[in-house]
């Protein structure tokens, strides 16, 4: 059996856990998820850290059942990951400091199950599923993902702390919605928690439908949501070069890709930096599911 035959599992930390089995780059079993609803997609924040990476464990061991032998365990997670601990996730602020490679390793090896662990930010992670869908493993991908949070992901994985949702984009000293505190950040305009803190009285959905109706304040919110994302993905240009961008997530379906083509049009004028590309992609667990294992199959000896 080749490397990439072995079996693989992958496992996501968001609103829910979901989880599956990943072979030759491709997802070869149904999802599994937790909690199974939908409804209780916000319960995993709530629930103390030690039972979290218990859920985490319990799901992997479901899947390990089901095959003879797991190769790797790759493990998505929101926040500033380095060398298999959470240094910090907003998001999952219980998770803060949890060594969680250490930690699962010794419990799936207290249920018989020898593997290594590999523990990725989220938005790398889908990154690396999205370049292993569209058959780009060899090339540089860019991500941004738009949710509650703003995440930016990166493939192949390197050194630094990526935290690109929160590139300073404003020095407005009014702008401090973004959930780490931080001033001017490009997810203190665009994330979903800011947009509602920002606008008390509607809903973000609510109020991009008012800009397509005209309303003054609505109309200039969406300019601004706009450059927010320009000014971070050019701020990426700058320091990386021009290529691939992916945008997803569930706030995806607010972008206007005419508008902000034009803003970073606006922001990158030296010709060597204006070949890059961006395409959207809708939200799928799929993509963090499958780029964690293929992150966790790169890194195992």
């Amino acid at each position: 059996m080749t490397k990439n035959e072995m079996k693989n599992i992958g496992l996501t930390v968001s609103q829910r856990i979901v989880a599956g089995i990943v072979a030759n780059n491709k997802i070869t079993s149904e999802l599994q998820c937790f909690p199974a609803s939908e409804e209780e997609e916000d319960g995993l924040v709530e629930l103390p850290r030690e039972t979290l990476i218990k859920v985490m464990c319990d799901e992997i061991i479901t899947l390990a059942k089901t095959v003879e032998t797991v190769y790797s365990v790759g493990v998505a997670l929101p926040g500033i990951i380095r060398n298999g601990i959470v240094e910090d996730s907003p998001n999952l602020p219980q998770m803060k400091g949890a060594k969680v490679e250490e930690e699962l390793c010794t419990a799936l090896k207290n249920q018989g199950i020898s593997t290594t662990v590999k523990v990725v930010n989220d938005a790398d992670a889908v990154a690396a599923g999205l370049a292993a869908v569209h058959g780009k493993l060899e090339t540089v991908v860019r991500i941004w993902t738009l949710g509650t949070g703003i995440g930016f992901g990166r493939y192949p994985l390197t050194e630094g702390i990526w935290e690109g949702g929160h590139t300073v984009v404003s020095l407005d000293d009014k702008e401090t919605y973004c959930g780490c505190g931080g001033r001017g950040h490009v997810e203190g305009i665009m994330g979903h928690r800011a947009m509602r803190l920002r606008f008390l009285d509607m809903e973000p959905e609510d109020v991009f439908a008012a800009a397509k109706k005209g309303d003054p304040r609505c109309v200039e919110f969406k300019k601004l949501w706009h450059k927010a994302l320009a000014a971070a993905t050019a701020s990426s240009i700058h320091i990386s070069g021009a290529g691939k961008f992916y945008l997803t997530g569930y706030n995806v379906r607010f972008v206007e890709l005419p508008m902000l083509r034009d803003y970073i049009e606006q922001m990158v004028r030296m010709s060597p930096l204006q070949g890059f590309s961006i395409e959207t992609r809708p939200e799928d667990a799929k993509n963090e599911v499958l780029g964690a294992a293929v992150l966790a199959q790169q890194s195992a000896k």
